[in-house]
């Protein structure tokens, strides 16, 4: 391997061009380049964990400064590619049309498909491969949210946007419907420019946040926040943020879905982010109606099995009993409520607290009528 330490400006500034034409030939959506300095990035990191805002995602207060020197997690490191792909499925159900059926389940885009994990590591250790047979031999580690990685910084370091006041990246071209990758490698590159922030006075995504987890711009408590309580947290959901969650089993698009930046967001133009299972707009009773068999068969290759089949059911039975509060017929109180009863006895503590919190919820309806 080239000892890269002391290569002149120009080669530097040839490669870091090269390697961008190179990524987008690949079929990524955006490529850019970063330096490693994150001192000032991770400042705001450890107050947000001091804050106790990661809630029990301990694997974040984990691993020291690893997370914001690149080259103490991958020795060797001078410059990070950072990439993103475009998510956002073009022939999955109507997001808001979904949010707007009570009975209807509603699973975050970017889950709809294949594993994202999966998918973007087999791309990237490609591009990394291919870099060193085009560019220049290198030393390199590819990573996507699957280390102390510290992604978005990164992505904004290297040029592919600004951090939105939801704490997501956003880009004026794509929006946020994108996931992002970083290779970490030996190489010295010249940063790529970054973009200025586009945010201005705009606070729609604070203001759409069902649970209010956006506490301040920039600034989000996971434990509010319903992508970490429907498939972080371990735990009961706490009652007083069940009603918020609505038929959300899986993430939440909310503070993306009114960001206005969105409508100029890309479509998937990978085969495997497609929808999977009709899970875009599929109905609580049917999914809430897997046995761990099926769970387990249906979702292989999806990043929701990573929960289980305990928190699946724990999920669904909240969103069942948001949907029995607001049921205005006999026949629908009466299809809820007997696919509830059916895990009274579930073995799991968790499923029988939740789908006896759901089951109040039918009775509170009865009686306001």
């Amino acid at each position: 391997m080239s000892d890269d330490t002391n290569i002149h400006a120009a080669e530097a500034d040839r490669r870091a061009q090269a390697i961008v034409a190179l990524g987008q030939r690949l079929g990524w959506s955006a490529v850019g380049i970063a330096d490693i300095a994150l001192d000032h990035e991770a400042t705001g990191y450890r107050a947000w964990i001091a804050a106790g805002h990661h809630g029990e995602m301990e694997y974040m207060a984990r691993h020291g400064e690893k997370r914001w020197r690149p080259d103490e997690l991958q020795p060797g490191t001078q410059s990070v590619i950072s990439v993103a792909l475009d998510y956002w499925p073009k022939d999955a159900a109507d997001a808001d049309a979904t949010l707007q059926a009570p009975a209807r389940a509603y699973v975050s885009r970017y889950a709809l498909g294949r594993d994202y994990h999966k998918v973007l590591r087999h791309r990237l250790q490609s591009f990394a491969e291919h870099i060193g047979e085009e560019v220049a031999s290198h030393r390199f580690r590819v990573f996507t949210d699957s280390a102390p990685v510290m992604e978005i910084p990164l992505a904004v370091k290297a040029g592919l946007g600004w951090r939105g006041k939801h704490t997501l990246l956003l880009n004026r071209e794509r929006g946020s419907f994108y996931f992002l990758g970083e290779i970490y490698t030996s190489l010295q590159l010249t940063p790529t420019p970054a973009q200025t922030a586009h945010c201005g006075s705009c606070t729609a995504c604070i203001d759409a946040c069902p649970t209010q987890a956006i506490i301040a711009p920039h600034r989000l408590d996971a434990r509010r926040c319903i992508s970490y309580l429907t498939i972080e947290h371990p735990g009961s959901i706490p009652e007083a943020l069940r009603a918020p969650i609505g038929n959300r089993i899986y993430g939440c698009d909310d503070c993306q879905l009114v960001c206005p930046w969105n409508k100029f967001a890309g479509t998937a133009t990978v085969p495997d982010f497609a929808p999977r299972n009709g899970l875009d707009s599929a109905a609580l009773v049917e999914l809430f109606a897997w046995t761990e068999a099926d769970f387990n068969e249906r979702l292989q290759g999806s990043p929701i099995r990573r929960i289980g089949h305990e928190r699946w059911l724990r999920n669904i039975a909240v969103a069942l009993g948001n949907t029995l509060r607001q049921a205005h017929s006999d026949p629908d109180m009466h299809t809820l409520t007997s696919s509830l009863q059916q895990k009274l006895d579930h073995p799991s503590a968790l499923v029988r607290e939740h789908v006896a919190w759901a089951l109040a919820n039918g009775q509170e309806n009865k009686r306001g009528d």
